[in-house]
Formats: C-alpha cells, structure tokens, sequence
C-alpha cells in the first residue's frame, strides 16, 4: 500500500498517481512534478489516499511544488506559442508534399522540447520536415504519429445524442467495442448510426453492456420456450431495460396472442411441463396466392415425394474390433480372417492347354535386313549403309552444307576435306608462318591438288 494524489495533464486526459512528497495539495490546485518527459505542470484531481501497489507504476515519481503565479503564467505562455508553431508546421508539411495531417502541436513545461501530433494512413519520411522545423525552432523536436480516436479527444466535438463526445469530456481510457455489443442490445447494424466522430464504433455503447448479459442469462434466449402463469409459450423479444419479455401462447384452437410479462414472472420450462405448441408455417403457394399443386398419384400410394427417391447404396466393409478379431479367430480353429473387402470370388478353372507338338506351325517370317542398312532414310530415299543398286555409282553424301563438301577437279581428282590426324607415337608436323603482309591469291578450281609422294623415309 502507497499513499498518492492522482494529477492530469491534459483535459479529459489520464490521471497519473504522484508522491505527495511531504506536500498535500487539495483537488484543484495545480502542482508541478518531475516526469519521464521531464518536469511538467499539472492539475490535481485526487487527494491524498492509499492504493494497492499493483496499481502503481514503478518507480513512483515525487511532486516538487505546488504551482507558483509565475508557473502558471509561463503555461498559459506555452499555449499561445503551440498556436504559432501549428500554423508554421502545416506550412513546412505543405511545402514538402508530404501525406499527414497535422492535430496538435505541445510544448513542454521547461520549454526543452516540442512535440508534434499528426495522422496518417501510412508510414511517413519526415527527416527532412525534422531538420526543417529544428532550424526554425532551435530546440529539439518530436512527431509521433496517433490514431483516430485519440484525434478525436484532443479536437472535440459533439455525438449523435447531442451532447459532447465522451472521450473529450471524462474518459480517460478507451474500452474496447465490438459489434456483438451492438446486436446484444438490439441496435440497428448501420456503421452511421452506431459510429462516433472517429468513424469507430461509439463507446457509450461499453456502458449498458454488463447489465444486458446479466439480464440475459436470467432468461432463454428468443425462441424457446417458457412457462408463464398463462401456460407454455414461445419468447418473442426480450426488453433488457425494462427486463420484460415477450411470449406468444396459444389462446384458441387457431389462434395465438403475444403478452408481456416481467423476467421474475416467468421461468424456464421442465421435465412435467408440456411443450409449447407453435404456429403451424403457411405454405409458400398460398401466400403468394397461388394454387398448390396436386401431389403425384404414386406419391400418394406410397406416402412418399416421387422426386425424393432414394437409391441403396452399398455398405463400405466394417473394419473388425481387436474382441471380434479374436473371436473370429477362435471360430476359424486359428485361421486369420480375411475382411469382407479383401475376399475375393472364386475364379473357374481354365482349359488346360494344347501340347506344343500338337499346335499349328507358325508361319516363317522373312529374314531382317542387317542392322546397318536399317538406317534413317535421308532426302535420297537411301540409307548411309544401304548396298548401291545395279549400274549406279555410290556418291559421296553432302553433310552440314558446302563447307565440308570436297571439290572436284578437272581431272575427276578430289581433294581431302581435312588432313590426316597423326597417329600415337608420330610427330606432328609444323607449320610455316606466313607473312602478315602477304595477301593471299585466290585459288582457281581449274588447279589441281598434287598426289602426295611415298617413299620410304615417310611423306616430305
């Protein structure tokens, strides 16, 4: 346990616990304390009282002096300095195009540092705005980017009920809202009629919200039944303000009538009571005023629609329990029983078959063509390997277009495409150098290549 005094810095804003430090100021009085911010001036809103330490954030700041005439002039001088500096800041993000709009501007107590409060849709590169606005200022500056709501508290307005927004009049914190608070309580579902200025979903709407469970789990929900002191009937609506119900019980043989009757007068139905006897639902034809159509004959018959047959469908194999897999086992004398979907019918015996002697020969067939000639046909209708017909020379086959060819001469000679490669052992043989300047002369093709001359010491 701590004694505290709750002090608020902002209208409409968080209290925070302080130290009283020796010093008991009353509720009203403004005092100036140290912060993680630095030294700031306040309001006091509580007085001195103790409190469990689970609520205290430590460590606890102390208070350092009830506010002076002249800390409270130099506050109001601050807001009339924020004013200046708004209007500068909208002018420096104008200039640098950049996408934020700026809410509220705030200088510290100690005049140490300005802070800058803006709205965005996404992340912003202000570095430059930051430089621009330090040269201006002299001190350091800070933009911290906030959400809609808490927009909302620092500008003000007025709700849809007339009055002021409640987070710009005394809420401190914002309670989250959801929309089964809005279908709990029978609202209409429209996003305008259940939003705030921020475009949320409004708060007051946290407000009623533990009443209406209460009341709703004294009760059925709607449609079921109920006992009332008129017999058994059905909930219709249910009034959680005035915690009254709706039901509706049979008063004839056709007709039914919806009365009110109060939480406490009813309860819920049990074993001994009777069910409720519900409105029979009105054919779909007659409601619409048209004639129904007359059932089928065969439906008639057989008491079932024509159109809703039903077919058999095979039963998938049932997969035997470890108990039915041993019993079976005891009846099969130790014999492991086969699952129905794995049993399969016996096949008829075949015929046996003819002795080979006694089948028919089969026909010879004519011999392959060796595996050489049996070659990809070229354009020539010939294969690479197939033999030359009668009369017909064979002709060198042209492959990879005229760089390969091999040119004839006059005299029938032909001159090899590529020299010989040496074989192991042999030396191959060198080259000559040409000379650079040397321009080659073009070669007839009337010229002839020389036979290469043999001897014994090898080609010269």
């Amino acid at each position: 346990m701590a004694t505290v005094i709750g002090v608020r810095f902002k209208k409409a804003g968080k209290v925070y616990y302080f130290d009283p430090n020796g010093i008991w100021p009353r509720p009203g009085e403004c005092v100036i304390v140290e912060t993680a911010r630095g030294v700031e001036f306040g309001e006091v809103v509580t007085g001195s009282r103790t409190v469990n330490d689970a609520q205290i954030v430590t460590p606890l700041k102390k208070v350092i002096r009830v506010a002076s005439e002249e800390d409270i002039r130099r506050a109001e001088n601050n807001e009339k300095r924020e004013k200046e500096a708004f209007s500068i800041c909208q002018d420096r993000i104008a200039r640098h195009k950049l996408d934020m709009k700026l809410v509220s501007v705030e200088y510290t107590f100690d005049n140490s540092k300005i802070i800058f409060y803006f709205t965005s849709n996404g992340r912003v590169d202000f570095r430059d705005l930051v430089k621009d606005l330090a040269s201006v200022f002299k001190i350091r500056i800070e933009l911290r980017q906030i959400g809609v709501r808490d927009e909302a508290k620092m500008l003000g307005g007025l709700g849809s009920c007339g009055r002021q927004i409640c987070c710009g009049a005394f809420l401190g914190d914002f309670q989250p809202v959801s929309i089964k608070m809005a279908k709990e309580q029978n609202l209409s579902l429209n996003p305008t009629k259940i939003s705030g200025q921020c475009g949320r979903l409004m708060c007051c709407l946290k407000y009623e919200q533990e009443n209406y469970e209460q009341v709703l789990k004294r009760v059925p929900r709607v449609g079921k039944d109920v006992v009332t002191p008129d017999g058994v009937g059905v909930i219709t609506e249910i009034n959680c303000i005035k915690e009254t119900i709706k039901v509706r019980i049979r008063v004839d043989d056709d007709s039914f009538d919806v009365k009110e009757y109060a939480i406490d007068d009813v309860r819920r139905p049990g074993p001994d009571d009777a069910a409720a006897i519900r409105e029979t639902p009105k054919d779909r034809h007659a409601r619409r005023g048209r004639p129904q159509p007359e059932p089928a004959p065969e439906a008639e018959e057989n008491g079932e629609d024509s159109r809703k047959k039903r077919y058999p469908h095979q039963k998938a194999p049932k997969n035997l329990s470890t108990d039915q897999f041993l019993e079976k086992l005891k009846e099969n004398g130790g014999a492991t029983p086969v699952p129905a979907r794995e049993q399969k019918e016996p096949r008829e015996p075949r015929e046996p078959r003819e002795p080979r002697e006694a089948r028919e020969p089969r026909e010879a067939r004519e011999p392959r063509e060796p595996r050489e000639h049996r070659r990809r046909r070229g354009r020539g209708g010939r294969g690479e390997g197939a033999p030359e017909q009668e009369g017909q020379e064979r002709q060198p086959r042209e492959r990879y277009g005229r760089e390969n060819r091999q040119p004839e001469s006059q005299e029938g000679e032909v001159k090899p495409a590529q020299e010989a490669r040496p074989q192991e052992g042999e030396a191959r043989p060198v080259k000559e150098a040409k000379p650079a300047q040397e321009s080659k002369a073009p070669e007839s093709r009337e010229q002839s290549v020389p036979a290469p001359v043999s001897g014994e010491g090898g080609a010269e």
